[in-house]
Formats: C-alpha cells, sequence, structure tokens
C-alpha cells in the first residue's frame, strides 16, 4: 500500500531512542572508553604495549584499517553506481550507504593515527611528505574521498532538512539546527537545478576516487618487495574485496533498520532480494582474484612463496584462512543462490558472516607475510618472531568499531534513514514549498 504523503514524513522523519536504543549507545561508549584508557597507555608507553615488534611491523591497527577502507566502498557502489545507473529501487538504500562510508572513512583516518608512534608527529607528514610516498598518496585519497563522501551525504539531506523544519514533533532546538543546514531551500527550480547537478557530479567524482583509495592502499603493500605481498594483482584484488565488505555492511544495517523503525513499506524483501544478487556476484568476482593471488605462487613455488602459502593452507594461519574463504565467501554464494537465502533473516545472517570474514580477511593478508622476511632478524627473543594482539591493542582495536557504529548510530538519530524528498517523488506525491502536498 502507497502510504499518503503526510504518513510518508511520519514513517521517515528521524525519531528517538527506546530503551534499546539506549543500552545499544551505552554499551558502544563503555567499549569506546575501555580504548581510550588502552590508547592513553600506549601514548605513555608506547608501542611495547602492543604485540608488534621488530618482525611485525605492522599488527592488528593496519588490518583494521584497511577493512575500514574496505567497507568505505559501498558509498560510491551504492550511492554512485547505482545512482547513475538509474537504478531507483536503490533509493532507500543510498542514504543508509552514506552514513556507513562516512563513518568507516573517519575510522580509517584516525586508525592510522593511532597506529603511528608518535601521534604528535602527523603533522610532518603534510610538511615534509614527499609524493615519492605511498603513503602521501594514501592521506590525499582518504581525505580527497572523506570530503566527497561527507558532501555526497551532505546534499540530497537539504530538501530532507526543509520538510523536517515543518513537522510539528521537531523540537525547537532541532528545528534551528534543520533551518542552518538547509542552507535557504524552498525548492524553486534554480535550487534544483543546481541540487541535481551537483549531485550527479559528486557521484561521477567519487568512483575514481573510491577506486584510487583502494589502489593506493593495495600499493602500500605491493610497493614493499615481501611474499604475499609482491602481487600486480592487489589493486583490483583489494577493489573486489571491499565491495563484498561493503555490500554485507549494508545490507545488515538495513536488516536492523527495517526491524527497528518498521521500514516494511520502504526497505522491501525485493531490496533485500536485490542486494543478495548483487553480493553473489562480487563475492564470485572477488573468489576469482582470490584464486589469481594463491594459484600462481602456488604453480611458481619460490622458497618464500612456498613457506608463506604453506602457513596459509596448512600451517598457523590455516584456520583463519579457511574460515574466512569457506564461511566468509564460499557458503554465502551457495545460500544465496537460492532465492530463500535471500529473505531478510537469513541474509541478514549470511551478511554478517561475509563482514566478521572481510576483517579477518584483512587480517591474513597483513600478518603473515610479515612472519617470513626474506632476511630472518638475527639476536631477537623468539617471541618476536611471532605476531600475536595484546588485550590492549584489542581494546582499542574494538573501540575504533564501536565508534563507527556510535557515528552510524547518531546519524541514524537526527537523520532520515530514507530520503523522503527522493522517495516522495518517486512514489508521484507531489511536493513544493507553495503548494500543499496532495495524498
Amino acid at each position: 500500500m502507497n502510504p499518503s504523503y503526510d504518513q510518508l514524513i511520519q514513517d521517515l522523519s528521524p525519531r528517538k531512542f527506546g530503551w534499546k536504543g539506549k543500552v545499544w549507545i551505552a554499551a558502544l561508549v563503555v567499549i569506546i572508553f575501555i580504548g581510550l584508557y588502552s590508547y592513553i597507555q600506549q601514548l605513555r608507553q608506547g608501542l611495547i604495549i602492543t604485540g608488534m615488534r621488530d618482525y611485525a611491523l605492522w599488527g592488528v591497527y593496519i588490518s583494521n584499517f584497511v577493512f575500514f577502507v574496505a567497507i568505505s566502498l559501498v558509498g560510491s557502489l551504492v550511492t554512485a553506481i547505482l545512482r547513475l545507473s538509474g537504478a531507483q529501487w536503490s533509493t532507500p538504500l543510498t542514504r543508509i550507504a552514506e552514513i556507513i562510508a562516512v563513518a568507516a572513512i573517519i575510522m580509517a583516518g584516525l586508525t592510522i593515527i593511532i597506529d603511528m608512534g608518535r601521534p604528535d608527529r602527523m603533522l610532518n607528514l603534510f610538511v615534509h611528505g614527499r609524493l615519492q610516498s605511498p603513503i602521501i598518496w594514501d592521506v590525499i585519497v582518504i581525505t580527497t574521498y572523506l570530503v566527497i563522501s561527507i558532501l555526497l551525504l551532505y546534499y540530497p539531506l537539504l530538501p530532507d532538512f526543509n520538510i523536517l523544519i515543518d513537522r510539528p514533533s521537531t523540537s525547537e532546538k532541532m528545528r534551528r539546527w534543520y533551518r542552518r543546514l538547509a542552507l535557504n531551500w524552498t525548492g524553486n527550480e534554480h535550487q534544483r537545478r543546481i541540487y541535481a547537478r551537483s549531485i550527479k557530479v559528486l557521484s561521477v567524482l567519487i568512483i575514481p576516487v573510491a577506486f584510487a583509495i583502494h589502489t593506493v592502499t593495495a600499493w602500500l603493500f605491493e610497493t614493499t618487495y615481501r611474499p604475499g605481498w609482491d602481487s600486480t594483482n592487489f589493486g583490483p584484488y583489494f577493489i573486489a574485496g571491499a565491495f563484498v565488505a561493503g555490500a554485507g555492511a549494508v545490507i545488515a544495517v538495513m536488516f536492523v533498520l527495517q526491524k527497528a523503525y518498521k521500514l516494511d513499506n520502504y526497505i522491501t524483501d525485493d531490496h533485500f532480494d536485490k542486494m543478495g544478487k548483487i553480493l553473489v556476484l562480487l563475492c564470485l568476482i572477488y573468489l576469482y582474484f582470490n584464486i589469481n593471488e594463491y594459484l600462481i605462487p602456488f604453480y611458481k613455488s619460490t622458497e618464500e612463496e612456498a613457506v608463506h602459502l604453506q602457513s596459509l593452507f596448512s600451517g598457523q594461519y590455516s584456520v583463519l584462512f579457511w574460515t574466512a574463504i569457506i564461511g566468509g565467501l564460499i557458503l554465502p554464494v551457495v545460500i544465496l543462490l537460492f532465492p530463500r537465502g535471500r529473505k531478510p533473516l537469513p541474509l541478514f545472517i549470511v551478511a554478517l558472516a561475509v563482514v566478521a570474514g572481510a576483517w579477518w580477511k584483512r587480517y591474513i593478508i597483513v600478518i603473515p607475510t610479515l612472519s617470513h622476511p626474506f632476511l630472518p632478524i638475527e639476536g631477537v627473543p623468539e617471541s618476536w618472531r611471532h605476531y600475536s594482539p595484546t588485550w590492549m591493542e584489542w581494546s582499542i582495536t574494538s573501540a575504533t568499531l564501536a565508534a563507527a557504529l556510535l557515528i552510524i548510530t547518531l546519524l541514524i538519530r537526527y537523520l532520515p534513514i530514507v530520503p523522503i524528498h527522493e522517495t516522495a517523488e518517486e512514489r508521484g506525491l507531489i511536493y513544493s514549498t507553495q503548494t500543499t502536498p496532495q495524498p
């Protein structure tokens, strides 16, 4: 049943959290404070509180950074690619994807700072950085991607802010905020023309920047001559994996929001079915790049690559490796090939498995390679030859994940989850600031 215009506004307007929402926020804040305590200890004592040593120069922080960068690609997948392709069915998902992308890229930047032993020297990257360094490329594309992602989230909100100003249930404080954020939006022809052009330009711009950020992140690895990273496949390999992780994140969040806010009229089974099909395609593409990534080194079987692959296939990291590949890629494809597997609940469970598998896959990419350098380091304790995150590392990492979820939660609290203006237009509900909307 197609709701009336007034009903649509009521359904899609931001709402106060109930007790479950408050408990959720409290739990996230507790996790963040525990992580903050651990990070203060890291600032005071240095990176010695972590498991990183001369062998494992990177650890769980960098794995987490690559994961956040991957999740952020969802903004270009749902918001840009599907929008430019004219897929109107994706409209209810665009705001969710944009919010996830902004939260993820913010935390990606913060995670890099956390990984620095001297974060007070962060300014040196900008003052003394050289373009020959891939790290500077990463700083440039992350900053650019963050700015475009924020604009792509903000611009479509302009007409929605104007709608929320006139809602009787909007508090006076929020009405003032919405009025400022609406930038005097009235919906006249001139504003609509600029609005449409701006969103189209941003949608076009974010695609190459999104591809660049994941390619540059891959270059940070493959420009080092190490077994497991010495690959020309890494750029597309990272991009394919990022699409999988991002699609899984959108599916998981849209399921929770559909149930929590009773959005069955806007986020329907058809949306889950289509996203399930997209996830199957993305998983198959990522599987193809995984085969490329491991088959060729296995075929060449140089001594260094053989040791690295043995640790993945049957050695120390084999349980994690096969769990991520089978549980995070192969089984999801098998389940989602059947229509029942693309129903909301099973798809939600599959999406959680995909996202968890994506996180551990980044861990597998980072850690095993560092354990097998070409030139072993002599005269170090045996424990330095192995990497295991300390509880403080885990608490800081958990805090970054909780902070990303908190950003998403707070944005959902104050922004319409589903675009009001776009949804009303697509459903043929007349909206104008000069005339009364017709049901």
